[in-house]
């Protein structure tokens, strides 16, 4: 894969990092999602029901390939035990970019992630962690070349953003396949959180104009890029945009 994003829960990537993803694979990427943990401590919906809903979200997104690890939710500690199974992911699909949560957050469960996944990302570079794949055969050691950080619930001054002026209707569609946490005009015998009112939709658009404004854009999303400086080569990326400033 040329890009492997994380989330800690099911939806993460969707409501963080969605229209960059989905423009990611419209130019021809590589694309792929793991979810940490299946979300069975959220206050709405099961387990099953959310795999269901991350199936249909990575449909719409055009992923490649999408899994969840099982890891238990509410409890993303940073041992070697739940690094393992990130440390044989990564060796796996071999990305070029790792995208991972956000390095502090209003949910615990997002910075924690987020040290988890930096730490077995780098650990999955080391030859003598021995990992095996499937077919339990020894995997050979794998270093992304970049990590970044998406923007959660609580914003952060950003490295970069990226113009997803053309993707936000399909990021937002991929948000509402997890109707039993968005969008929810009944909420029935489950309890209504602020993420299920539809009004929610209101306040991501609202962020994403936000973003867009910074980077010139109509929509963005906004990243931190995680070991600075900024490594260049070329200028391409530059020269490819004429942002609105």
């Amino acid at each position: 894969m040329d890009i492997l994003a994380f989330g800690a829960h099911p939806d993460d990537t969707e409501l963080s990092c969605a229209g960059t993803l989905a423009s990611l694979v419209n130019q021809g990427l590589q694309v792929a999602v793991i979810d940490l943990t299946r979300g069975e401590m959220g206050t709405r919906g099961t387990p099953e029901i959310r795999l269901r809903e991350a199936k249909k979200a990575a449909e719409i997104l055009g992923l490649q390939a999408r899994e969840n690890l099982g890891l238990p939710d509410t409890e993303l500690i940073n041992t070697r035990e739940l690094q393992l199974p990130v440390i044989q992911s990564v060796r796996h699909y071999k990305p070029h970019i790792c995208i991972i949560p956000a390095p502090a957050d209003r949910h615990p469960d997002h910075g924690n992630a987020a040290r988890l996944l930096i730490d077995a990302i780098f650990y999955s570079g080391l030859i003598k962690i021995e990992t095996k794949d499937k077919n339990n055969k020894i995997q050979p050691p794998h270093r992304p070349a970049h990590i970044l950080h998406y923007m959660q619930d609580q914003p952060f001054e950003p490295d970069f953003i990226f113009d997803i002026s053309d993707t936000i209707d399909q990021k937002e569609e991929a948000i509402r396949a997890f109707s039993s946490q968005f969008n929810v005009a009944d909420p029935g015998d489950e309890p209504a959180t602020y993420i299920s009112d539809p009004d929610f939709f209101v306040s991501l658009r609202a962020r994403a104009k936000q973003m867009g404004h910074l980077g010139g854009f109509e929509y963005g999303e906004g990243f931190i890029y995680h070991k600075k400086p900024f490594p260049v080569s070329r200028l391409d990326f530059l020269l490819k945009t004429k942002p609105k400033r």
